[in-house]
Formats: C-alpha cells, structure tokens, sequence
C-alpha cells in the first residue's frame, strides 16, 4: 500500500445470535465506508446469523463469511478474521462489536488515525470518549481491568479491554498467533500486548461506547475471573521475554 493508495479494508464482525443486529449494522457500516469488505465470522448461531450473512453474500461482493462449528470463543474468533485479512492481503483490518455498541460512525476516524500508528484503538478513557448506560459497577470493574493490564502487560492505552480498532494487516502478521493464550475475552489485551512486543505504534481514537440494540451481553463471572488470569499468566511471559513473533520459516522470510 502507498501513501496515496486506497487501503484495502476488512470489517469483522464475530458474531453469535446477532442477526437482528446484523441487518441494520451492514448497511449502516457500508454508510460509513462504501468500499470496505464485511467478513462474518459466525460461531452457529441458533437465529440464524450465519445463514443470513450467506444469503447477503450471494448479492454483494463485499460481504464474506466464516461458519464455524460452535461457540469457540471471542479470541480465537478475532484470530480467524486476522487470518483470513493476512491470507487475502488486506491493508487494513478494523474489528467492530455486531451489537452497536460501537457505532459505525467512528470507522472511519480509526482509518484514518491508522496513517500514524498501526494499531487505532476506539477510546472510552481518553478526552472526547464516553459510556453511555453503564451502571457505577461496571465502570468500575472496566477500570480495574484497563488498570491490570497495563500493569501487567506494560500497555499505555488508556482503554485495553475494548474491541473496536483498526490494525495494519502487515503488523499482525509477525505475530504468532499460535502462542495465544486467551479465549475469550482477556484476547484484546493480549493482542495489544502481542502488538506491542513487535513493534507496534498505537494511536488512541476518542468514541461513544453505546449499549447494546439487540440480545444481550455474552460476558459472564466465570470469562471475567478467567481474563485475569490470563494476563497474570501473560505478565510472567513479559517478565520472561517468552517469544511472541512468527519464525522466519513460518513468515517466509
């Protein structure tokens, strides 16, 4: 990709019971950035998400689609849209919520925050950025994740628990995404820290976290307990300088 070049876009959405969502949240993202590719990655949603996304494909070329067998996690989902930006050569990847919770509307000032850095994450925490219905204990519980990893995992991000960001597809391809440790939710602090371990800029871009339209959250006690675990366990690996990037044999270089 050059300077003046279009970047070539992926949008992923790692969905499970979000077809309501998904069916205003596709036209609403394609408002926002016309020549974007969507790719659905769908964990066999019982409403029928994953059926929808393949009847939208046989329309538009811009929508793509992964099914996979079960509900087999947020990480490992996140993964599967990485991979399939790095095997496609995509310039860019941004991955959004399918529930609204991260407006469409923002897409657009991540793209453009990624000519600076190579990860633009959407901030909560930083001037500009806000929630919009969180009870007091879940901010709470939200700033003592953010305040864990960063120190654990020597992040600078204010917002590190958050999914909405664009990456440079070149970036994430040096990392190994076999060594990933999380599952579910701790993934996006770990990508970061992955991130940072090669190299990585970061940029942080102030937007309007807003609650869900559709369905309801995923997250439990039993996800939480088990994030904190994993960027203990994450933390152990900074401190050992355990390796984080793919080997020449794997990258082909």
């Amino acid at each position: 990709m050059t300077d003046s070049a279009q970047p070539r876009l992926l949008v992923t959405l790692c969905t499970y019971n979000e077809r309501e969502n998904l069916e205003l949240l596709i036209p609403e993202i394609h408002k926002y950035l016309p020549s974007a590719a969507i790719l659905v990655i769908d964990d066999n949603s019982p409403d029928g998400t994953g059926e929808y996304a393949k009847e939208l494909k046989k329309t538009d070329s811009r929508i793509h689609s992964i099914h996979r067998s079960g509900k087999l996690g947020l990480g490992t989902a996140t993964i599967a849209g990485f991979q399939y930006a790095i095997e496609n050569h995509y310039d860019l990847v941004l991955n959004l919520d399918a529930d609204f919770s991260h407006p469409p509307r923002f897409m657009p000032d991540l793209v453009e925050a990624t000519k600076t850095a190579d990860v633009a994450i959407g901030s909560r925490y930083i001037p500009g950025g806000k929630i919009e219905g969180w009870s007091p204990k879940r901010y709470f519980m939200s700033g003592a994740v953010n305040w864990y990893s960063r120190l654990l995992l020597r992040l600078k991000s204010r917002d590190c628990s958050g999914s909405f960001r664009c990456y440079r597809v070149p970036k994430l391809a040096e990392i190994d995404f076999a060594l990933i440790r999380a599952r579910g939710y701790a993934f996006q602090e770990e990508i970061l820290y992955r991130c940072r371990r090669v190299g990585c800029t970061f940029k942080e871009v102030p937007f309007t976290f807003e609650e869900r339209r559709f369905g309801s959250s995923k997250i439990n006690l039993r996800e939480a307990f088990s994030a904190l675990w994993v960027m203990l366990v994450l933390g152990i690996d900074n401190c050992l300088g355990k390796r984080v990037r793919t080997l020449p044999s794997d990258s082909g270089r």
